[in-house]
């Protein structure tokens, strides 16, 4: 054995007792596989969960570099990776202390030792992630087509994988907690549609209506007249060929539009899962385009992604480490209001709010099923995007799943009317929603 071959397997044996340490001061449930096949402890279950390391210059990078966005590109090139499990397998056996109680568990001399022998080595070759152009903020139409393009042009093959038979790609309603995808999008379709009230003849807009799965529903179901509008010609391309295929041509219209560019009036309008999408200075001048183009006795549904408020309301635009990786890979242009400044933001442009419903753990299950299906077509979603692309998306239909869970992002439907003096000519109470 050469010098170099002696270091890297002192580098090597370095490590495995670091990791036999954590695992002893911390009570994990979780083994590793080093990068010569080794497993830390030596006698874990080949088919048990494990957390995979594939080479050491990845402990390098880390150490250089110990943020989200280096650990994003590790697991994005395959460096990191789980075996016999998903992110859901390792999150459940994650220790139960945070992370400075970890730094205090651990011997800082043998962490301090270990880290010095890999500090110096390259970082390595394979770093997908830095590929991607900065995020960009929402703003002009052009730069909202480029930031939409982004995220759901990847192809509609790729989002066939995982959503539901409709198409449909926000949060479903769960009648009961074991109900399937499929059936809680169908159910969330309708529980709009009741929320909306539509009625045979209504006139409907939709912004942001994806591939058109809730135009097509409240015309077949609720004989309405719709019209949807979005910014990616792959979902309006699908939408419109459903359209045709389902014979609703005369009463489902899909197209390319800016949200500001619509004319007319109509009876109702939704917008679900659209505002995520907008930026915080282009708020005004969505809620005045919704005014504008709702009939005075109309409704508006509105669906959108929250976060909670911050105790100083400036804090609201500041961004954590992951909601900052969350708009350069996956949503450009992206960001979150909380519930509070929704409601404001309505009544400052002449709506009344009628009914305020939390979706949260709705939302949580129905991003666990999209990342299920997506994982159980792995190998499809590859030939089809590439690795990279499907690892990322694994991971961040996981990430959102479980930042449901954990509260620290919720789902609220919210409906309005324009504010006007009289009777709003609502039902007096919410039990048509469910008959």
């Amino acid at each position: 054995m050469d010098v170099m071959d002696a270091k890297a397997r002192e580098r090597l044996d370095a490590l495995r007792r670091l990791l036999t340490h954590a695992r002893e001061r911390l009570g994990l449930d979780l083994g590793f596989r080093l990068w010569d096949g080794g497993f830390v402890p030596a006698d874990w279950p080949a088919d048990a969960p494990a957390i995979a390391l594939a080479d050491e210059n990845l402990v390098a990078a880390l150490l250089r570099a110990p943020k989200a966005e280096t650990l994003a590109n590790l697991w994005v090139a395959g460096r990191i990776d789980i075996l016999n499990g998903s992110i859901f397998d390792l999150v459940a056996r994650r220790p139960s202390v945070r992370t400075a109680e970890v730094r205090r568990s651990l011997d800082r001399r043998l962490a301090l030792a270990t880290g010095l022998k890999f500090l110096f080595l390259p970082r390595g070759s394979d770093w997908p992630l830095e590929a991607v152009a900065a995020e960009k903020e929402g703003g002009d139409a052009r730069r909202n087509k480029e930031n939409v393009a982004y995220h759901y042009d990847v192809s509609n093959e790729f989002y066939a994988l995982f959503l539901d038979r409709r198409m449909v790609y926000t949060c479903g309603y769960a009648t009961d907690w074991d109900a399937s995808l499929d059936a809680m999008q169908e159910a969330k379709l309708d529980h709009i549609c009741r929320k909306l009230r539509l009625k045979p003849g209504d006139r409907l807009l939709d912004i942001g209506c994806g591939w058109g799965a809730l135009c097509i529903h409240a015309a077949e179901r609720y004989g309405v007249h719709a019209h949807g509008v979005s910014l990616s010609e792959e979902q309006v391309a699908y939408a419109q060929e459903e359209v045709r295929r389902r014979g609703l041509a005369d009463r489902v219209t899909i197209d390319i539009r800016d949200y500001r560019h619509v004319t007319g009036k109509y009876d109702k309008v939704s917008s679900v899962g659209m505002q995520e999408h907008l930026g915080f200075d282009q708020y005004d001048a969505y809620y005045e385009t919704v005014r504008r183009v709702l009939k005075k006795d109309g409704l508006y549904f509105h669906q959108a992604i929250t976060r909670p408020a911050k105790r100083r309301k400036k804090l609201l635009r500041r961004q954590n480490p992951e909601f900052r990786l969350l708009t350069k890979y996956i949503f450009p242009g992206g960001e979150l209001d909380n519930i509070g400044s929704t409601l404001q933001s309505l009544e400052r442009h002449g709506f009344e709010v009628h009914d305020v419903e939390d979706l949260r753990e709705h939302y949580q299950r129905t991003c666990r099923h999209w990342h299920d299906r997506l994982l159980a077509r792995y190998d499809e979603a590859v030939a089809l995007v590439g690795a990279p692309k499907t690892r990322l998306w694994l991971a961040y239909l996981a990430a959102c799943s479980i930042a449901f869970e954990r509260n620290t992002v919720c789902l609220y439907q919210t409906l309005a009317s324009r504010r006007h003096r009289g009777a709003s000519g609502l039902p007096s109470t919410r039990a048509d929603l469910y008959a």
